[in-house]
């Protein structure tokens, strides 16, 4: 057994993995479950906090307190620096994420029986694109949050290379594979030689051909398809009496999970009561007040990822938005969510683009596409990436556990 974990801090959600021959790799977080959302609920009635699907329970029955998640998305980002106020008083958000990482450790260390002190902590391959130093920073800040929390070895590993060694345990020849890795708050790519023979050697190095990654994911899609079909219902797009265009900076804040507390300011709940009396949809404006004077941007926000995710399976999908003292009902289309997150396609679509040009690599020599991460379900996502390498099979992992398992095997080889 190794002595070393492997952990998968995400965006969304979050896995620990342990390498044990013959035994299951992934840890139990939560209920038996091997996913611990990555969330944090301040109870404010209890003073007490909870986490994963139990802070989300507390929150969606109606507890007072503060919700906080996307946690991930604070890294690289001037917020890790700042703070935000739980119950009257601040709390650094560097302490927030140390919070969460200690709770993960603690729970990882209760499901295997013993203490880690050493990890391999996956990380994207671009914290921030286009910024090396912030991104360089990004990992040191997880690095110092990581040894706060306990953990005294420390090494890092790219996401979709954990998810290639996961995926190379499984094959019996050797593969040109195409890892994608679509999590909640970016999109990964590598390109890697795997095989069983390539698995027994201690370097790799030379089996990597290429890493790509653009900071979009699972979180920005649901940022799209609340601004196209559900923030219009709230007065997004409509228009004061002056023909002046309703202010967009509370919708994109409510839209945008690790912005959404900032619309509860007393500042923001004032100036929407102060475009109510001046808009020509008063009715819609209203919406967004009961919105902000409830604190339900998190509960909407909620509803909106569970649209998404409905419209994996199916063209339409239904939304009752009950909290609402008159409640809305709305049937979100897979083609206008498409055309929404269209230009983040695009984008995706051209960093595996370059990634191939970056590695010498046509299309036809690709042999496998292996798709992992709890985002990568989205259907127009598969077929654009697929068409980019139409002659590779496709092969679908555990979208939330192959990372975390990959990362158990390399914390076995790196630290024993």
């Amino acid at each position: 057994m190794a002595n070393a974990c492997g952990v998968d801090f995400g965006t969304s959600n979050s896995t620990v993995g342990w390498y044990r021959p013959g035994q299951p790799t992934m840890l139990a977080l939560e209920d038996g479950k091997l996913t611990l959302p990555s969330v944090v609920f301040f109870n404010a009635d209890e003073e007490r906090v909870y986490y994963g699907r139990a802070g989300l329970e507390n929150y969606l029955t109606g507890d007072e307190g503060r919700l906080m998640r996307s946690l991930k998305s604070l890294l690289g980002t001037s917020l890790i620096e700042g703070q935000t106020e739980v119950q009257g008083r601040a709390l650094p958000f560097r302490l927030l994420l140390n919070y969460f990482i200690t709770e993960l450790k603690r729970r990882a260390e209760l499901a295997a029986g013993r203490d880690f002190s050493s990890v391999v902590l996956g990380r994207p391959v671009q914290f921030v694109d286009g910024d090396s130093k912030a991104d360089q920073q990004a990992q040191q800040t997880l690095a110092e949050i990581a040894t706060a929390a306990g953990f005294k070895d420390i090494a890092f590993q790219y996401e979709p290379i954990a998810a290639a060694f996961d995926y190379e345990s499984q094959i019996d020849a050797e593969q040109l594979v195409l890892i994608v890795d679509i999590g909640g708050g970016t999109s990964d790519f590598s390109l890697v030689r795997l095989g069983p023979e390539r698995a027994r050697r201690a370097d790799r190095r030379d089996d990597i051909l290429a890493n790509g990654g653009v900071h979009i994911g699972g979180t920005d899609f649901d940022k799209y398809l609340s601004l196209t079909s559900v923030m219009p219902l709230l007065g997004l797009g409509s228009r004061l009496k002056s023909q002046v265009e309703v202010p967009s900076s509370t919708y994109y804040n409510l839209a945008t999970w690790h912005t959404i507390n900032l619309a509860y300011t007393k500042k923001s709940a004032l100036e929407c009561k102060e475009l109510q009396r001046d808009a020509q949809e008063p009715d819609k404006l209203a919406h967004l007040i009961e919105l902000v004077d409830e604190r339900s941007g998190h509960w909407l926000a909620l509803k909106v990822e569970a649209g998404k995710i409905a419209l994996s399976d199916a063209e339409s999908a239904h939304l009752h938005l009950e909290r609402f003292s008159r409640p809305i009902d709305l049937v979100l289309q897979r083609a206008d969510f498409t055309a929404a997150i269209a230009h983040l396609l695009r984008r995706i679509e051209g960093t595996v683009a370059d990634l191939l040009q970056t590695a010498g690599v046509t299309p036809d020599q690709i042999d496998t596409l292996f798709f992992t991460g709890g985002s990568s379900g989205v259907p127009h996502l598969r077929e654009s990436i697929a068409a980019l390498v139409p002659g590779a099979r496709c092969v679908e992992g555990d979208l939330f556990g192959s990372i975390g398992a990959g990362l158990a095997l390399d914390a076995a080889r790196k630290f024993g």
